[in-house]
């Protein structure tokens, strides 16, 4: 039918889930016309942050539990019980950044060096948060953040002595004189 359009061709108006699946495939393929949905994320000491949807996704927890959710709300709430606000926005300015990487022009080799010089320059932090953003990205299941946390605690573990070592993460030696001579013995691999 030459010069017909959608509209013409149907005889009778679509039905409301008709409509609405319609939508739905129109909206998947164009990302353009798909609404923005926010997400409110609750630390543990009950602060509220609103993000958007693909900000919250770059955590397969909130992922998977937004997916078993099934509600079309345009403001979930979601609370972490085991990540305090400091350390949800350090999350948060993580996955922006790395959403917008993605979804940016540059994703070229320029873009990715770019990338990594930001993520060098984010985790540079304190031990006492490092091991909390640690613990939080291990929760919220985001991989990235947690190998890039991981790799910067066995960098400062890095050719430094067990002593050194006990000093960075204020760890107490609790064995006897004895007992480290007996570790070294059965152990001199480790001492080497």
């Amino acid at each position: 039918m030459p010069g017909s359009t959608f509209k013409n061709i149907r005889e009778k108006p679509l039905a409301a889930d008709e409509s609405e699946r319609i939508n739905n495939l129109i909206c998947a393929f164009n990302p353009v016309l798909k609404t923005e949905k926010n997400v409110t994320l609750i630390s543990s000491d009950k602060k509220p942050f609103i993000v958007k949807e693909d900000v919250a996704l770059e955590s397969q927890t909130i992922k998977h539990w937004l997916e078993d959710k099934c509600n079309d709300d345009n403001d979930e709430k979601i609370i972490l019980p085991n990540v305090d606000s400091v350390t949800l926005k350090l999350i948060i300015k993580y996955c922006k950044k790395h959403v917008a990487n993605r979804e940016g022009i540059s994703s070229s080799s320029a873009g990715d060096e770019k990338l990594r010089k930001w993520d060098k320059d984010f985790i540079e932090l304190d031990i006492v948060t490092l091991i909390k953003l640690i613990n939080a990205a291990n929760f919220m299941n985001i991989k990235s953040l947690l190998d890039l946390a991981c790799r910067r605690v066995a960098d400062m573990m890095r050719e430094k002595t067990p002593e050194e070592i006990r000093k960075i993460f204020n760890i107490k030696n609790d064995f006897t004189p004895e007992e480290e001579e007996e570790v070294r013995r059965a152990n001199p691999w480790a001492f080497d």
